[in-house]
Order: structure tokens, then sequence, then C-alpha cells
């Protein structure tokens, strides 16, 4: 039998908005006949009438606060701080996006340098839906590891070819999303872990540069910082940035998993005299990004402009993409073979990554998750015979050893991460990266909130991420049987049918092709 109960708001409503007045005419009264501090009440109640009669008969814009006054006015504070009380007070541990409360905790615990250990077992589903590290019953011992090392540029025999001894790395993050001080404390951070930091499309590195770590300078399609008056590659200046001790890698975005086949808009507004002159741009306009290199029009082009970078720059050159077309890609590779022109590096971005602002329609519903689009490059590389002509650098909500590990054995040779590092520096998920209001600031350019981020104490926090991380993955690696992660490959793993990845293996051309 259903329920008669029915709270009627309208009703309820109507009954608050008629006793505002009633009650602004019993308080001045009160103050005039009975005590002059029931006035402080008359003024509260004045200041209510008067937001009410603007409301609902001067303001055309809302209906809500239209038909219900100060009551519609209530409705929208609490709904703007839904988010916050879902996330302190109803949701669960395992049941957040992007990253749930577990996950985040074990970013604070490696960054605090304090056990990530659990009792009582795992809050994990088990089910179909998730990969699973395949152990063995004869553990690798640890004096058998084979020490992390890869060198991008020595399939070229470069004379400045560059080599990581950590298996993560700080991915694209640019000063302009990053404030000062987030940015400052990302780059002594990996100062201190001695890993490379990617200072993503901001243009010139001033504040990377400060604090003398390994950098692998991004040139976006808007090419900032290296860019001519009417946005194309201006060599000279890329030249002059590449010849900068500190730039070790290039590193040039085709696209990106946050908004892949997007450009991005940086509004007149916010440039600033020392962002026009950071990104080579001019005050006084917008600036958009095109959704691809004008260079780059054509898969002759693209490549063409590769080898250009690479001949201009002489450090490894490489490409960022979020898989789109496997078949594209495909006819990438083959002018790759037909040109001899071969990056350095590929970085893989899964759909799933994205520190900043992007449209939801791009968030939610462009590009391939990234072990699909990893799972894809790798095969197509290796079906072409050139695998071993680059390594492969995967990026995309890689933020715990588990999941690095499962990269790793789709191909990776190393592990790009962004929105780890900003959980290192104290990142509460606010969702608010592109408002300028970041309470950590760390997405931020207002100096009060920045303020709470102090660069001493936060790149200590990088470090011990990075140390935590490297010793979790040497652990799982150990338990693989395997001695180095170059060993690993997808039969560490168990993948059920049901996941992504796992339909996209059973309707992958290498299957079809073997069962038929």
């Amino acid at each position: 039998m259903a329920s008669s109960l029915h709270i009627d708001l309208h009703k309820i409503s109507k009954f608050v908005n008629l006793s505002i007045p009633a009650l602004f005419v019993v308080f001045l009264s009160a103050g005039h006949f009975v005590s002059f501090y029931f006035h402080f009440f008359t003024v509260a109640f004045l200041f209510m009438v008067i937001a009410n009669f603007f409301y609902m008969t001067v303001q055309k814009e809302h209906v809500i606060l239209k038909n219900f006054g100060l009551m519609g006015q209530a409705r929208y504070i609490i709904e703007s701080i839904g988010p916050e009380m879902r996330q302190y007070l109803f949701a669960s541990d395992t049941e957040e996006r992007p990253f749930n409360r577990e996950e985040r905790s074990e970013v604070y615990r490696k960054a605090k340098n304090i056990d990530s250990a659990s009792s009582f077992g795992s809050q994990q589903n088990f089910d179909p839906s998730e990969i699973k590290i395949r152990h063995t019953m004869f553990p690798t011992p640890k004096e058998a590891l084979q020490p992390f090392k890869i060198t991008y540029g020595e399939e070229r025999g470069l004379e400045f070819a560059y080599t990581i001894t950590r298996p993560i790395m700080i991915s694209a993050m640019s000063y302009g999303a990053l404030g000062t001080n987030a940015v400052r404390s990302l780059a002594r951070g990996a100062k201190l872990a001695n890993i490379p930091m990617n200072t993503g499309e901001g243009g010139y590195p001033e504040y990377h540069l400060m604090e003398d770590c390994d950098l692998i300078f991004q040139i976006g399609t808007a090419k900032f910082g290296v860019r001519t008056d009417d946005g194309l590659l201006d060599d000279t200046k890329l030249a002059e940035i590449a010849s900068k001790p500190q730039i070790r890698m290039i590193e040039i975005k085709f696209s990106q998993g946050a908004k892949p086949g997007k450009g991005g808009l940086l509004p007149k507004e916010k440039i600033t005299d020392e962002i026009a002159k950071l990104r080579g741009i001019k005050k006084g306009a917008d600036v958009v990004s095109p959704p691809y290199h004008p260079e780059c029009d054509t898969v002759e082009k693209t490549v063409a402009f590769i080898k250009r970078v690479q001949n201009v720059s002489g450090l490894p050159t490489g490409f960022k993409i979020c898989l789109g077309k496997v078949s594209e890609f495909e006819v990438l590779v083959e002018e790759m073979k037909r040109q001899d022109v071969y990056p350095d590096f590929i970085t893989v971005d899964g759909a799933e990554g994205g520190t900043g602002a992007a449209p939801k329609a791009f968030l939610d519903g462009v590009g391939l998750p990234l072990l699909v689009g990893l799972a894809s490059i790798q095969d197509c590389l290796k079906r072409h015979g050139i695998r071993n002509k680059m390594k492969l650098n995967a990026s995309g909500k890689l933020i715990s050893p588990r999941a690095q590990l499962v990269a790793f054995a789709l191909g990776a040779d190393a592990i790009y991460s962004a929105r780890g590092f900003m959980l290192s520096l104290g990142c509460i998920q606010a969702l608010q990266c592109g408002n300028n209001t970041c309470p950590i600031g760390i997405t931020t350019h207002d100096p009060e909130l920045q303020k709470g981020l102090v660069i001493e104490s936060r790149a200590p926090r990088i470090a011990n991420y990075v140390h935590n991380i490297e010793h979790d993955l040497e652990e799982l690696l150990r338990a693989t049987g395997c001695k180095s992660f170059s060993e690993l490959t997808e039969e560490n793993l168990y993948i059920p049918s049901d996941t992504v990845l796992g339909n996209y293996r059973l309707n992958s051309p290498e299957v079809q092709a073997a069962a038929s």
C-alpha cells in the first residue's frame, strides 16, 4: 500500500515567506514597546524581507527563487555543499570518483611516509570487472632483482640520450593550470627523488627551472613558449629552450586524455603580463589552441614534424597521444617506417586522464581507456616490427603500484602520473581545478590560497611518494617471479573477459587471426 504521506514544499514555502514579514513586524513592535534588544532580530528579518522581495518580484532569471524565495535559496546552498557533505559524511570508502577515499588515503600515507598496510581484507569486489596480478609459487629473491634503468634516445644513438632510474615520472601539468607554489613544490620534490617532471604546455618553464630538476618540455598545439606570432613552431626559440641543461627531453602533445580532439581556450582576462611573457602570446585577445598542430594536417607532415623537432632540439623527442582510431595509428606507424623516422618515446594517455578543466562531453565521452589504448599501441608496434625503436610511457589514473604494474605488463616502459603527485601535495579532490578556488592552493593563483602550500614542507612528500611507490612495485614484481619490469607480459595478469580490456582482447586482430 502506497504511503499517503507527502510533504508539500510549496505550502511550507508560502508559510515561511508569510512568516518572515510577520515576524519582522513582531520584533519591530517588541523593540519599540518592550526592549531595544529585540531590534537585533528586527534588522535580521528586515534583511530577509528585502531578499525575499528581490528574489520573488525583481529577479527573473531563477525559477526556484521566484517561486520559493529564501526557501529556494536554501536549496541552492545545500546543493552547492552536496559534494563536500557526501565526501566527508555519506560516501563510503570505495564509491567516490574519480578517486575514492581508499585510493586517496594510500597516496597520502605514502607521501607522509606512513605504513599504508590495511587490515581485515580488501574492499575491492573481486568480481569479473577487476584485473588482477598473477603471482608465482617461487617469488624472486630481492638480491636477484635488476635495478630499474631505461635510456631515452639510445635507439638513435643520441649524444644527449637521457636515462631514468626510477619507474615513475611527473606527468604534464603547466604553470597556469597550477600555481607558483605547486609547480615549485613538485619540481623541488622531483629533484629530491631524482625523477623528471613534465612542464606541460605552459610555455617557458621559469618556475620549473628555479628548482633545477630534470625537465621534459612539452610542446602543445598552441606552441606556447616556442611559437611564432601566427602560432607555428619557432625553431630558434625551441633550440634556445632545448639548450638549457635542465631540459632533458621534448614531448609533442598531439592529444590528451581529458579532451582528445579539442584545443584549449585561454581567455584574455586571464592573460597577465607574466603569462603573456612565458607563453609567448599577446595580451588583449583570447588565445584558442587548435585541436591539432597546424603543421600536422596529414600523416606525412606529422612524421616530418617529429623529425624536425628531433633535429632542432637534439634531445630525445616523443609524442603524447590519447588513442582514438586504432586504424589511424596504424597508418601513422606505416608512415614512420616509410620515412624511417621514429619517436624516441610515445606517451599513451587514457581517456580517464586529466588534471585540469575540460568540457564534460569530452571528459566523459571521447577517447579510449588507457589499458585498451596501451595494449593496442603495443600490439601495433610489435606487428610492424618496430617496438624496439622507442619507449612507451603510460598515463591515466596510475596512482597506485597495482595499477602501475598492470600498465608495465601491458607494455609500458615507464609510468607517468599527475594526479598522484597532486594528491601527494595534499589535494583533497575538491574538483575546483578550473575555478581558481582550489582550497589547497594547488590549481589557483590566488595568493591567499597559495600561501598555505609551503614549498619546504610539500617537496619531501613528493620524494616520499616516489620511494614508497618504488618499494611496492619491487615487492609486486618479486611476487610475479620476474626480475625486471621488462620481463612482465600479459601472462602475469588475470584479465576477465567482462573487462573493457578483456573484451578488446577477445576481438583483437591477433585473436581473430589465430581463431581463423
